[in-house]
């Protein structure tokens, strides 16, 4: 079992960085795969950004590539999304996931079996 608690939200301006947190609980941090997602109002969740159990592979959605940046802490138990140059339709709430061991598709939400309860980021213009 893994708990997932995200912090680091708010309510920023267009151009501003955020890094968001996401903390596990458990021994078993460093067996699976972290992911990021995202869901705005009125729309489906969509894949943000993955990093597998040992930090060495990375996946981004177009929209976060070279604006965004996930890493992970093991000692920590930590996972990260670091945000720059953030735009308005980046609004959304920011979904911490799971999945234990290697996922063969780490874009699809339905291979997390753990999420956290989110966390709101808003950017105005």
């Amino acid at each position: 079992q893994v708990q997932l608690v995200e912090s680091g939200g708010g309510s920023v301006q267009a151009g501003d960085s955020l890094r968001l947190s996401c903390a596990a609980s458990g021994r078993t941090f460093s067996e699976h795969a972290m992911g990021w997602f995202r869901q705005a109002p009125g729309k489906e969740r969509e894949f943000v950004a993955s990093i597998s159990r040992t930090g060495l592979s990375t996946y981004y959605a177009n929209s976060a590539k070279d604006r965004f940046t996930i890493s992970r802490d093991n000692a920590k138990n930590t996972v990260y999304l670091q945000m720059s140059s953030l735009k308005p339709e980046d609004t959304a709430v920011y979904y911490c996931a799971a999945a234990y061991g290697i996922i063969s598709d780490p874009y699809r939400p339905y291979n997390y079996g753990y999420w956290g309860q989110g966390t709101q980021v808003t950017v105005s213009s």
